[in-house]
């Protein structure tokens, strides 16, 4: 997917932003990408629009270019576990591209709200791969543990390099994970010679952890993430089983149950010409049939 995407933006992909000649290098990318305009909402919703319907290349270069600056700010925050910015710069412009295969203009989000899930995604996985030649987990779990130890210890008050088992217990409870992801990632966190939040150029272990002393205040990626894809669950879910219903109870349902404003039950018994008891036995009957074939689909599906 990622050599598809790289192939349908090759101006973009083939930016300069890995290698060669380091600061200057990053420099010139920096002067490069402040030249694209920003979108408003009337011109990102027009391109990603042509970009959807017709695949429209120039619309799609358009609706990245003006997103490389949110690459690199995103990247900027990240520029303190061990990976050389311009690496970050480029997982993340990855990232940006997948989001556009992904983009869905008439879900209502503007495009930079939802290709900062993506552009995160990928530079975590860069942070993760990097980060020792034996690879670490990429579980929702373990990444949520990798990127919020330091805070989750610093809040609860955890100064030892080494945790107890209660101390691990706790930070589990903090970050709602279970106690063995917190005790793996920790331990291989703490087999590294050089702190996680250490900045890369300082040798002196000692010389303290600069971002445990800055409040994090984002959101977390791995929460947020798991978030999207249960909505999207719950949404098929409801989307198939509310097409299983007869015409009028399903029509019935939505507009007391799913509709802003409801419906009254006078309204909809003068549309089908039935009482406004009636009405409601169908509206009662019809959600017990979509709640008891969403709880049975769930059920099965864990």
């Amino acid at each position: 997917m990622k050599k598809q995407i790289k192939n349908a933006l090759p101006a973009l992909s083939s930016a300069p932003v890995s290698g060669g000649n380091g600061g200057d290098s990053l420099t010139r990318y920096m002067q490069e990408i402040q030249k694209f305009p920003v979108l408003s909402a009337s011109q990102e919703y027009e391109y990603a629009t042509r970009w959807v319907q017709n695949q429209d290349m120039a619309a799609g270069e358009q609706l990245v270019a003006s997103h490389l600056r949110l690459v690199v700010s995103v990247a900027y925050d990240f520029k303190n576990y061990g990976v050389p910015v311009p690496d970050l710069i480029a997982s993340g412009n990855m990232g940006l591209m997948q989001a556009l295969q992904k983009f869905d203009p008439e879900k209502g989000f503007r495009f930079s709200t939802y290709a900062m899930f993506w552009i995160k995604a990928e530079i975590y996985e860069t942070i993760l791969n990097n980060w020792s030649i034996v690879k670490i987990g990429t579980s929702a779990n373990q990444k949520r543990v990798f990127f919020n130890l330091a805070r989750a210890k610093r809040a609860l008050g955890i100064m030892d390099g080494t945790m107890s088992d209660d101390q691990t217990r706790a930070v589990a409870q903090y970050l709602d994970v279970p106690e063995n992801d917190v005790r793996r990632m920790a331990t291989r966190i703490g087999a590294r010679d050089v702190s996680l939040n250490a900045p890369s150029h300082s040798d002196d272990v000692s010389a303290g952890d600069v971002l445990s002393n800055m409040a994090d205040t984002r959101e977390n990626i791995a929460v947020l993430a798991e978030g999207a894809e249960q909505r999207r669950r719950g949404y098929e879910l409801l989307r198939r089983h509310l097409a299983e219903l007869k015409d009028r109870d399903r029509e019935i349902l939505i507009a007391r149950r799913l509709a802003e404003p409801a419906a009254t039950l006078e309204v909809l018994s003068k549309k089908y010409g039935i009482s406004r008891e009636r009405v409601r036995q169908i509206e009662e009957r019809a959600y017990a049939q979509l709640r008891d074939g969403i709880l049975q689909e769930a059920g099965e599906g864990k």
